[in-house]
This record gives structure tokens, sequence and C-alpha cells, in this order.
């Protein structure tokens, strides 16, 4: 056990000095997968691999706040999550809101909700909406919270609400029509007055986006690790970021 730990700190120290310090990402979204299958893997219930995950949270924000990231957006729970049984999603809400009112707690992270909480049971919505608030105050790494989150609810959303907002100041349909674009549905989307992120990390293997982001990640580095989530090692996020820095990000020009 001890050459292991050895042998791992070297290989550590290693992705450290091959990561460029000018290239590290400002926003890095993850979406946190595998948890039901490392716990399917074990032979253990679903809630297992939550609760591990959900307990893992914390100390992986701890290894990008250090590495210099300033916003970090975490994908928790998809508007298709939501589809699984009624004792699941009550079990996976459970954690979840125990998560984030963790996080809330820690000085260092600013907590902001990002999704549809209607979609939510009401004391679960308030809950998440409490915690967020409590952390309002806190200065340091903005980590965004995707719960009843998908990428193709959030740009109808960022549509109605801009509709309304003009229906609201008289506008015409032919004047919606001609004022309508890109910047205004951005300012109505989730992240509003944030940067997209510039690196999306998957776990579990799994080499899709699944709807994630969808508006934000049109120049967006990808990076698939085939680790499950409640197994992601600090070398995972190194690899991740080495990656990233030899990336040549020329955003279609």
């Amino acid at each position: 056990m001890f050459a292991n730990d050895f042998l791992y700190r070297i290989y550590e120290r290693r992705l450290l000095r091959e990561i460029n310090p000018q290239q590290i990402p400002h926003h890095v979204g993850i979406i946190l997968d595998g948890n039901r299958r490392w716990a399917k893997a074990l032979g253990t219930p679903a809630a297992h691999g939550h609760r591990r995950g959900a307990d893992h949270i914390s100390e992986v924000l701890s290894w990008v706040q250090e590495a210099g990231v300033s916003i970090v957006t975490l994908w928790m729970l998809s508007t298709d999550n939501l589809q699984r049984s009624a004792a699941e999603i009550r079990e996976l809400l459970a954690i979840i809101v125990g998560a984030v009112e963790h996080l809330a707690k820690n000085p260092s992270w600013q907590i902001r909700i990002l999704g549809d909480l209607e979609l939510l049971p009401q004391q679960a919505a308030h809950a998440l909406r409490t915690a967020a608030e409590k952390s309002e105050g806190h200065t340091g790494m903005v980590v965004n919270v995707a719960i009843g989150y998908g990428g193709r609810q959030e740009i109808t959303r960022a549509v109605q609400d801009y509709l309304r907002e003009q229906a609201a100041s008289g506008a015409s349909l032919e004047d919606v029509a001609q004022s309508i674009s890109v910047d205004a549905i951005t300012n109505h989307i989730y992240t509003k007055g944030q940067p997209d992120p510039d690196l999306i990390i998957r776990t579990s293997g799994e080499q899709r986006m699944s709807g994630f982001m969808l508006w934000q990640t049109v120049h967006t580095e990808l990076y698939f690790c085939e680790t499950y989530w409640p197994d992601f090692r600090r070398i995972d996020f190194l690899r991740a970021l080495r990656d990233f820095s030899v990336r040549e990000r020329r955003k279609g020009k």
C-alpha cells in the first residue's frame, strides 16, 4: 500500500509539471456520472452510490479550486432523471439537498442553483434556495449546481422569459421577431453573466453530453473519463487539465 501511494504521488507531481499554468480553464463543468453503476458493481443499492458520490463532491471541488478555476458547474440531477421511480427520486433528492447544504457552509464557495426547481417537491426546492441564499456573501469560487436541469428545457425557458419580457413592454410580434438575437437568449439562460465553460468533464466512460449546457458549450472542450464518479481521483482531474492545456482552441477561427 505504501509503495502504491508513493508511486501515485510521483505520478501526480509529474502531471502537475505537464500542465501549462497559463492554460487553466476559467469555467469547468462536470457531469457526475456513474453513481448507480458504481453501486451495482459492489452489489449495493443505488442510494449507496449516490451517497458516496455526494460525499466526494467537496474533495473534488477543493482540487478544482486549488487549480485556479473560478467557476465550476456540477450536474447533479437532470430532467430525465426525474422519470425514475418515486422512491429513488425521494432518496436521491434528500442526498442532493444534504450535499448542497454542506457545500453552502464553505465560506470559499458561492452556491448557485441552475434548473427548474418547480419540477421538484416544494420542500426540496425551498431547502435548495435557502442553502444558496446563505452562501450569497461568500467569496471565492462560484459553484453552480444543476438540479432539475435539461439543456433543451433551459433554452425553452430562456425564450419564454424573453417573450414575456417583450410582451410586458408592449412590443408587437414583429418587433420581437426583429429584436430576438443570440445575446437576447444568452441574457435569459441560467448562467447569464457568467462566461461559457471552457472544459466539460464527464465521468463513467459515457461519451455524450446528454443535453448538458447546450447553449453554452459551442466552443467548449470535452473530456471523457472512464472512472465512475465515486472513484474519480485527483490524477483523473489533473489528466483532464493536462489534456485541456495542450489543446489549440481556435473557436472556429
